[in-house]
């Protein structure tokens, strides 16, 4: 029987480092694939994250660590291109000197209209990544938008982009009747009447909270669906302890993001690529500070060929019986039998 883990998950996800020029056209390449979602970060000074992608459209940004609307910067993010992307001259993406990271997924391009819910929706998806982009506008009443995935999604971001609100993330792997905020260190919260009520393998049901389904707003949804030797979306309980907890993916992770739902803690980004191999520096997605070497900020994770084991003892990932969610992006290493190991 044909194995179908994704062989190169290269080709759908990959981080990009660079220091920034000042000019006005900053050429970024070597993703490997044309981008349809860059989220991007300055590395060595505070500065608010940004993301930009496909559907809204080149120069249009949104930051993880605000509740502003999404924000037109002519001198931000400029274009896509087949290999990357090309950066203006904005400080906060491309100041002379700063170094800044990118984490980039694919999903399938500028969108198309997709009646398979209420809302008639644009949607941008890679059914084979489990990624999908999804842009509508509000109801203000319980309503349904599809997703594009042809299964359902395992974690879902939602952000307003025409005014104001916070960053709406629910995942079924705590359940839907609770919800996070990206923008906030809060623990996990119970809903009334649930943000996402429902998610089938064409929709996501939304009420007419106003973070994801206002009269007359207009919104921007992530959609995550796992796929087997490429992406991880699971919890794992603290152990306190500097021998810590391992959490097993299937394979190498080349991103990971944590977050405290038990308690108050930032969402901890580590990469493959930023500094300390196997001690990867963490940014924030709910804070604009630069990455730290020192501390208790930095949060040391070993990134193992199967998964990856905390090495820290710090509430925000690894608190004595604390509850943590994560989402992970990685690779399996695929022999000439065509099946993946995980021997480095």
């Amino acid at each position: 029987m044909a194995y179908t883990t994704i062989k190169k998950p290269s080709v759908y996800f990959n981080n990009k480092l660079w220091t920034g020029n000042g000019n006005s056209s900053h050429a970024q390449t070597g993703v490997g694939f044309q981008p349809d979602l860059v989220w991007l970060k300055a590395r060595s000074e505070s500065e608010y994250h940004f993301l930009f992608d496909a559907i809204r459209g080149a120069t249009k940004g949104i930051s993880s660590d605000l509740t502003a609307a999404e924000a037109t910067y002519s001198d931000g993010l400029t274009a896509f291109a087949s290999d990357g992307f090309t950066l203006g001259s904005s400080n906060g993406i491309n100041r002379s000197g700063t170094t800044y990271a990118s984490w980039n997924w694919k999903a399938n391009g500028a969108g198309s209209s997709n009646t398979d819910g209420s809302i008639t929706s644009t949607v941008s998806a890679n059914t084979t990544a489990g990624f999908s982009i999804s842009s509508y506008t509000g109801t203000g009443s319980s309503a349904t938008i599809g997703h594009g995935l042809a299964t359902p999604p395992k974690f879902t971001i939602i952000k307003k982009t025409s005014g104001t609100g916070d960053w709406s993330v629910q995942s079924s792997v705590i359940g839907l009747s609770n919800y996070l905020v990206l923008n906030s260190t809060n623990a996990s919260a119970g809903t009334s009447g649930a943000l996402i009520s429902a998610v089938s393998s064409t929709t996501l049901t939304v009420d007419g909270n106003s973070d994801v389904n206002g009269s007359g707003s207009t919104y921007i949804a992530y959609c995550f669906a796992e796929k087997t030797g490429y992406s991880k979306f699971g919890s794992y309980t603290g152990n306190g302890n500097a021998d810590g907890t391992f959490v097993y993916t299937g394979f190498k992770p080349n991103w990971v993001m944590i977050k405290e739902t038990s308690g108050v803690g930032g969402w901890r980004i580590f990469d493959n690529k930023r500094p300390g191999y196997n001690e990867p520096y963490a940014l924030l997605a709910d804070n604009s500070d630069a990455e730290t070497e020192t501390g208790a900020s930095r949060n040391k994770i070993d990134q193992l060929s199967n998964g990856f084991k905390l090495r820290f003892q710090y509430n925000d990932t690894n608190g004595a019986g604390g509850s943590y969610i994560y989402m992970a992006f990685g690779q399996s290493l695929v022999g000439s039998n065509n099946i993946p190991c995980t021997a480095r």
